[in-house]
């Protein structure tokens, strides 16, 4: 039991992460009940496609991420793309992470002790950048405890918003905006980078992988849809861009240095857990050294960061509906092939709507991102 639930911590809290913080304020734009059934659609699609990624990978000979089992079955070209897919979508993630959860740190910290913005960034950034260092074991553990705080953080939270709650803040539609929640609702059901990392906490265990996948993207799509109640409920047409400072209109500055311990909770997980994913996608699948794959998956976001890059609802949504939207019509594909060449049998016709799908997510979210926006 306790391997399950290091496990599920492991997967729900790298899922709970900076998207979290952007699902409010695309939900004041396009609608709360718009919100609703992206979800209650992307849901299945994550599901479905986690549950893909698990079985390829339980079946793989090594150990490999997303590109090393592109390569097994379908050759060294599509690993090629696959790689560049994965390290993009990884370092986009992580550095969204980084955005907020140095702004939620500066926010928390600085009122006590002073000090830059990009002081407390670079601290976030070496003490992730440490647990990272150490692995997974370490991680496993530390994801456990924290999701925990996050869960009891989430509570408070929405015991104190509570009351400030008006249901005619969940009444507006816009169908101008009626794409924008898509890139971001996918990124924050998005944990495809954690399977072989559950695996391995699992041993393997193919029933348990499949309740933790299950289990994760559930519990994640509950928390999310409990924040943006809370949120949009309280703040209404205040509601900021990264959720938090919108309440203080309405709570007071005391129960907003709670919110921003919950996003330095949720910004910091999922930065630990994506950058030990992505330091194995170079060591396991690319034979970079431990050490060098480490500097590179760390010290990339960092480098963009400082470069400017810091908008991180555009970062979010972006790679949401591109990066993730590639990954998933290549495992679509790479299961196809799995179940040809492992195990003989063809796969379900009705899986070849979700590349369509993931398609067409990307077409009209680069048409909102460079001509409408």
């Amino acid at each position: 039991m306790m391997k399950f639930l290091k496990a599920l911590s492991v997967f729900a809290g790298t899922i709970i992460g900076v998207g979290i913080f952007g699902l409010p304020y695309v939900a004041l734009k396009a609608g709360f009940w718009v919100v609703v059934l992206y979800f209650l659609f992307l849901v299945g699609v994550a599901i479905a496609i986690h549950l893909m990624y698990g079985e390829v990978s339980l079946g793989c000979k090594a150990l490999h991420r997303l590109p090393g089992a592109v390569e097994e079955y379908m050759g060294k070209r599509w690993k090629n793309f696959t790689f560049l897919i994965t390290s993009l979508g990884l370092t986009g993630a992580i550095l969204a992470y980084l955005i907020v959860g140095g702004r939620f740190l500066t926010s928390f910290f600085s009122p006590y002790f002073g000090g830059s913005a990009l002081a407390y960034t670079l601290f976030f950034w070496a003490l992730g950048t440490f647990f990272i260092f150490r692995g997974i074991k370490s991680i496993s553990l530390i994801e456990f405890l924290l999701l925990l705080l996050f869960l009891g953080i989430l509570v408070i939270f929405s015991v104190k918003a509570f009351p400030f709650i008006n249901v005619e803040n969940f009444k507006n539609v816009d169908l101008k905006f009626l794409t924008i929640p898509y890139g971001v609702v996918l990124f924050s059901l998005w944990g495809i980078n954690m399977v072989p990392e559950t695996k391995e906490i699992l041993g393997g265990d193919r029933r348990a992988l499949k309740r933790t996948i299950i289990s994760g993207i559930l519990l994640a799509a509950l928390t999310y849809l409990v924040f943006i109640y809370v949120i949009l409920g309280a703040s209404g047409l205040n509601t900021s861009k990264e959720a938090i400072s919108g309440l203080a209109y309405v709570l007071g500055d005391g129960i907003i240095r709670l919110g921003f311990l919950f996003g330095i909770i949720t910004c910091f997980t999922s930065f630990l857990t994506l950058g030990l994913t992505l330091k194995k996608v170079f060591w396991y699948d690319f034979h970079l050294s431990s050490h060098l794959s480490w500097f590179v998956a760390c010290f990339l976001p960092l480098f963009l960061f400082l470069a400017g890059f810091r908008a991180f609802i555009d970062v979010i949504s972006l790679t949401g509906a591109v990066a993730v939207g590639f990954m998933g019509i290549i495992i679509v594909f790479l299961y196809r092939e799995f179940l040809k060449k492992r195990l003989n049998r063809k796969m379900n016709r009705l899986f070849y709507i979700l590349p369509v799908f993931f398609i067409l997510g990307i077409f009209f979210e680069i048409f909102y991102y460079f001509i409408v926006k």
